[in-house]
């Protein structure tokens, strides 16, 4: 019997140091030599400190930063864990609401996000990734076009002129990847980075 159960536990063995230890390490070695900052969570370092990633958005609330997405992920309620409760990028819990086009509370959420944002930028189209979630609930990018509809907001409450922070928008689009795929993006949080080291006027 042994004679029949040793080639299965040295296969066995054989492949879990292969494909559980020999394979991770040699790719991990790979990517920290070949793509050090990418391997390690395209980290974005502002003096000193890490102020966040850009493969995950971050919930800016105040006017005078560009805003992301509307994020769908929950974390436990603390008052009662058996309930979830809305945390906005939460990485730890990466998913969309799952609601759809006939749920009500979707209808009446994008509805009042429209008119939150049609009363702060009036005569002017509400860009659809303002009003939508991805989904997994943490993209760091909006559309060229969601970014120019926040320029008024963020130059009023910056007090810098609009032709300013709309060229600093421009500067930080993003083309298609290799040419053709993907979509033109903005990462928000490099550009509210770059937004803070403007000066004034």
């Amino acid at each position: 019997m042994l004679k029949e159960i040793r080639p299965a536990l040295v296969t066995v063995a054989l492949f879990t140091i292969l494909t559980g230890l020999a394979y991770p390490l040699a790719m991990t070695g790979l990517a920290q030599a070949l793509f050090p900052h990418q391997a390690n969570g395209s980290l974005v370092v502002r003096d000193g400190k890490v102020a966040g990633s850009v493969l995950v958005g971050q919930a800016f609330a105040q006017d005078r930063y560009f805003h992301g997405r509307p994020s769908a992920t929950t974390d436990s309620d603390p008052a009662d864990p058996t309930k979830s409760v809305p945390a906005p990028y939460n990485a730890n819990n990466s998913a969309g609401s799952n609601a759809g086009p006939t749920s009500k509370a979707l209808v009446e959420r994008v509805r009042a996000d429209r008119a939150a944002l049609a009363a702060e930028n009036p005569g002017v189209a509400v860009p659809v990734d303002l009003v939508t979630t991805s989904g997994s609930g943490l993209d760091p990018h909006i559309s060229p076009a969601a970014a120019y509809f926040q320029v008024p907001r963020v130059a009023k409450a910056r007090g810098l002129l609009e032709a300013r922070v709309r060229d600093l928008v421009r500067r930080h689009v993003e083309g298609r990847l290799l040419g053709v795929l993907g979509e033109p993006r903005v990462n928000v949080l490099q550009l509210n980075i770059a937004l803070d080291a403007l000066r004034t006027g």
